[in-house]
């Protein structure tokens, strides 16, 4: 016999469609197999009665239709009779012609049950940290609802960028396919590297005599770390290129660059053999920069 779909869903006869659609979303989520696996076959059998009763009053026809008596719960007509076997103004023992009678006419007698429907998809945010999203990852996910996802994080994988875990999201209703999950990257800042693209941005300081004398630097990159070269007379806000070095782009095949920009660096305290010696240079080699 079937089930009346309101008491199914735990709703009132009237209720709202966003009560419906939250009392569905609810009972969805706690029956999902991938939260019950030890109870996979009465997590299917419940959420087969709950697609069931949704298919009905998630379809604004259909729930008009069975509010008025012209469906049962299974969305099949109705063929209404007495109690004395009677129809309503026939004599005894012939069928009572109703609504019922004229759904069936319209749409055909033996007419298919309700066909296969996909499953919602489900959506979660994941934060993960720079270097996780530049060079890749495997990071498992534990959902609202208590189950887990296990998820690989590509490299070069953007802030906002959503990621489609096919299969992972509600179950299918009447042996339709389960939804996917949407997976939404959130990338926390690094305090030394930042993104451009594809290429990586890093700041090194240097101190005064690096910057005169030049320097062989080593230079750490999302991967590993470079030796820098750092030619003499080097102006704070000078940038070089470490080839290579950047973000690795899947969809284009390319790999971006490091830019390194160099930033002089005073000592806190000088010397006041430096300071003497720079005001004696300044007195015979000033030159503008402004």
């Amino acid at each position: 016999m079937a089930e009346d779909p309101y008491k199914v869903l735990g709703v009132q006869r009237g209720a709202s469609e966003d009560e419906i659609r939250r009392a569905y979303r609810k009972l969805a989520k706690e029956h999902h197999p991938d939260l019950n696996p030890d109870k996979k076959a009465a997590s299917d059998e419940a959420l087969k009665r709950i697609n069931g009763a949704f298919d009905i009053l998630g379809d604004e026809d259909k729930k008009r239709q069975f509010d008025l008596g012209m469906i049962d719960g299974d969305g099949d007509p109705r063929r209404a009779h007495n109690r004395a076997g009677a129809g309503r103004n026939g004599p005894p023992g012939a069928e009572d012609f109703g609504f019922g009678d004229i759904f069936t006419d319209l749409f055909g007698r033996g007419r298919p049950g309700p066909q296969p429907a996909r499953g919602q998809d489900v959506r979660y945010s994941l934060e993960v940290d720079f270097l996780e999203a530049a060079v890749g990852s495997r990071k498992r996910v534990t959902l609202p609802e208590g189950g887990v996802l296990d998820l690989a994080v590509p490299e070069g994988v953007t802030d906002g960028q959503t990621l489609r875990l096919k299969g992972k999201g509600l179950a299918g209703q009447r042996g339709g396919e389960n939804g996917d999950a949407l997976v939404e990257i959130k990338v926390r800042a690094h305090p030394e590297f930042r993104r451009d693209g594809d290429d990586i941005l890093y700041e090194l300081p240097i101190t005064i005599d690096e910057a005169v004398l030049g320097a062989r630097i080593e230079v750490p990159t999302i991967s590993s770390r470079v030796q820098l070269i750092v030619p003499k007379s080097t102006s704070s806000g000078q940038a070089f290129r470490v080839k290579g070095k950047g973000v690795n782009n899947a969809g284009t095949g390319k790999q971006g660059d490091q830019i390194v920009t160099v930033r002089i660096v005073l000592p806190e305290r000088p010397e006041e053999s430096l300071a003497y010696f720079l005001s004696e240079w300044r007195k015979k080699n000033a030159y503008r920069v402004r």
